[in-house]
């Protein structure tokens, strides 16, 4: 809401600066409000076509994320909130866009009919009457205008939520159409359609030229008729005083020359042309970080159709709840898609793996690339059999909300199914040791619809509880684990992860007890929410988050969310 009362008051402003400047008269004349409109519009688009690269450029937020420079909690929490600024952007462009092509279907019929033989140089049709369909197709303003409303209209339809839950691939291929809307946005402002006028002071809008009304036979006003006789075809005087009516009635002021007019500098370069460098660089950068293949060391399939891919590349970094983008030629020759990793390269081991579920045709094919037997639960191939892999690419590490949960004294972790993969990293980063972090107490809340799902990291997070338990630590970690449905009361996995039958509770948690417990356990603190997870569940803990409580504990919410 913000952000659109801000772009609302700048389309008033603009619009108020059209509508009263005096450079703008005779275009005001011709056009009405449709010239107001379509600039002030077009300012706003302006400013959304410049900021809404901005949050795309991720090398970016992950270093500003990561430096000191952003010491600030709160301050690296707004990074947090990319994403829907860059949805937001994307809003305010389209309806401005509709308000901006209504105007110039209303400036195309106006310049049509009100075509002006006095000011050639102001008109955009060549005579009275003209097609304004000439005007929107026979131009570059108009063609280049018609043809991003096109690209525009595929870009937002193809971004809905059903989109791109059906067929991912349509909103990847369309959404990177944006570099042909750029191309042809910087085209269409190059056409200088809309001018200004710029002798103000020797032509001031509505004065009266006595050398022109005398040439084109125009009765001339009556302070004027002594002073120029019916036949006087000299030019007029310099040197002859204003007549004494005119000064006292001020009714007119005398021009000395013929309005000239100028198209603006299209300012949208100034605009766009700094963030699209930016970005342009910034890709540049990770094609030739990302331009090695990596080493698959390993690939294990676990239960509920998810994949492990575990690879070793040189001089890579990363911290936990970080993710990185994966690319396979083989699958698809331009579609990546993006993986938190779950296990991150320390000092000491150089490996490090996501967790993938399968759930998609791109998930499927690198799947059957992957495994040689595509029914085999289970695989770890040797070394001399890993050339059968095909060639991945890694981009990244990426910067996400999750880098926080390690820099509060007490966090509250919440995983719905394969949501848990960002928090794998931190478990696994707590494994490594855990007394160098603020982190002093984690709460694991793990939601899941099928018991296999907890096995995918079972061994993890019994690990982790083993190892505390001998630091003489047990109140590090609080895990939870909720089996959502089910036909009766099960085990994990047997003996195995005794650890975790305790901890298994059927039905779904009870947030508001939850949080209360939470509140009253760790009085006048600040504790970190972290949710990912169905849009449903996050709802909840935000709405819990800004609730108060009576015992001074102040809830911070962080969310992912990968639907």
């Amino acid at each position: 809401l913000f952000w659109l009362s801000l772009n609302v008051w700048l389309f008033w402003k603009t619009f108020l600066l059209y509508y009263q400047g005096l450079q703008y008269y005779y275009l005001h004349q011709m056009l009405g409000l449709g010239l107001c409109v379509s600039r002030a519009s077009a300012s706003v688009l302006n400013l959304n076509c410049c900021l809404v690269l901005l949050p795309m450029c991720r090398v970016l937020l992950a270093f500003l994320r990561g430096s000191q420079k952003v010491a600030r909690r709160k301050t690296r929490r707004l990074l947090d909130k990319s994403k829907t600024f860059h949805v937001t952007c994307g809003v305010t462009i389209c309806i401005f866009s509709v308000l901006h092509v209504a105007a110039h279907l209303v400036n195309a019929l106006n310049f049509s009919e009100n075509y002006n033989e006095d000011f050639l140089s102001l008109n955009a049709a060549n005579y009275r009457g003209e097609d304004p369909r000439k005007l929107l197709f026979a131009t570059v303003p108009g063609l280049t205008g018609v043809i991003m409303v096109l690209v525009l209209f595929l870009m937002c339809t193809a971004s809905t939520y059903a989109i791109r839950v059906s067929n991912y691939d349509i909103f990847w291929y369309t959404h990177n159409l944006f570099f042909v809307f750029y191309m042809l946005l910087m085209l269409h402002v190059s056409g200088g359609v809309l001018k200004y006028q710029t002798n103000l002071e020797e032509h001031p809008p509505g004065c009266f030229n006595p050398n022109k009304t005398l040439r084109e036979n125009v009765t001339v006003p009556k302070a004027f008729e002594e002073s120029f006789p019916d036949y006087t075809t000299e030019p007029f005087p310099e040197d002859l005083p204003v007549p004494e009516p005119f000064v006292q009635n001020n009714f007119m002021r005398i021009c000395s020359e013929e309005p000239k007019f100028q198209s603006h500098f299209p300012e949208t370069w100034f605009w766009i042309s700094g963030p699209l460098c930016l970005y342009c660089v910034e890709r540049l950068y990770r094609y030739i970080r990302s331009n090695k293949p990596v080493t698959i060391t390993s690939v294990i399939s676990h239960p509920s159709n998810v994949l492990e891919v575990r690879m070793i590349k040189d001089d890579f970094k990363a911290r936990p709840g970080q993710y990185v983008i994966l690319h396979c030629p083989r699958v698809s020759a331009l579609e990546s898609h993006p993986f938190t990793l779950t296990m991150c390269p320390t000092d000491t081991k150089a490996t490090f793996g996501v967790h993938l579920k399968v759930v998609g045709d791109w998930t499927e094919r690198f799947r059957d690339l992957l495994l040689l037997h595509s029914n085999q639960d289970t695989e770890i191939l040797p070394i001399f059999q890993q050339r059968r892999y095909p060639k991945l690419y890694v981009d990244g590490p990426f910067g996400s909300p999750f880098e926080e949960s390690l820099n509060y004294e007490v966090s509250l972790c919440v995983a719905g199914g394969i949501g848990v993969t960002p928090f794998a990293s931190v478990l696994n980063t707590l494994l490594d040791g855990w007394k160098c972090h603020k982190l002093r107490r984690l709460y694991f809340i793990w939601v899941c619809r099928d018991i296999e799902s907890f096995r995918w990291f079972a061994d993890l997070l019994c690990t982790l509880h083993g190892k505390l338990w001998q630091e003489n630590r047990p109140d590090y970690i609080n895990i939870q684990l909720y089996l959502s449905q089910t036909d009766g009361i099960q085990k994990i996995i047997g003996e195995k992860y005794q650890a975790l039958n305790s901890r298994l509770l059927i039905g779904r948690p009870r947030w508001k007890l939850l949080f209360d417990e939470i509140a009253k356990c760790n009085r006048r603190k600040t504790i970190g929410v972290f949710c990912c997870g169905p849009n449903k569940i996050s709802k909840i803990l935000h709405k819990l988050s800004n609730s108060s409580n009576s015992y001074g504990t102040r809830f911070e919410y962080n969310k992912e969310s990968f639907s």
